[in-house]
C-alpha cells in the first residue's frame, strides 16, 4: 500500500513558478514509476510527467522545458517544479505512484492567473 500527500498548489501570476511535492508513505526509491497528472474540469485527465526508479524523465510535449520531476529518496518525496507558468496550466495536479497497482493522491489545485 502506497498513500500519496501532495501539497505546494495554489495561486500564482502567469510567467511565474510554483514546485508540488508529494509525500509518499512507502520508499521512493522502491517505487518503479511515479507521475504527476493534472486534470480540468470535464476534460480527461492528461499526464504531465513520468520519473523512474531508473533515473528515466518523460515530458509531455505541453510543459517540456518548462516543467521538471524530481525524485528526493530521503525524504520519500517526488516534487514537480514549474516555472513560465501560462493559465493553461490552471488544473488541479496528481501524484501517482505505480507499484504493482497504481496509487493516487488526493490532488492538488493550480490556478494561474493571466
Amino acid at each position: 500500500q502506497v498513500q500519496l500527500v501532495e501539497s505546494g498548489g495554489g495561486l500564482v501570476q502567469a510567467g511565474g513558478s510554483q514546485r508540488l511535492s508529494c509525500v509518499a508513505s512507502g520508499i521512493v526509491s522502491s517505487i518503479p514509476v511515479m507521475r504527476w497528472y493534472r486534470q480540468v474540469p470535464g476534460k480527461q485527465r492528461e499526464l504531465v510527467a513520468t520519473s523512474t526508479n531508473g533515473g528515466t524523465t518523460i515530458y509531455a510535449n505541453s510543459v517540456k522545458g518548462r516543467f521538471t520531476i524530481s525524485r528526493d529518496n530521503g525524504k520519500n518525496s517526488v516534487y514537480l517544479q514549474m516555472s513560465s507558468l501560462q493559465p493553461e496550466d490552471t488544473a488541479v495536479y496528481y501524484c501517482y505512484a505505480l507499484r504493482v497497482q497504481p496509487y493516487w493522491g488526493q490532488g492538488t489545485q493550480v490556478t494561474v492567473s493571466s
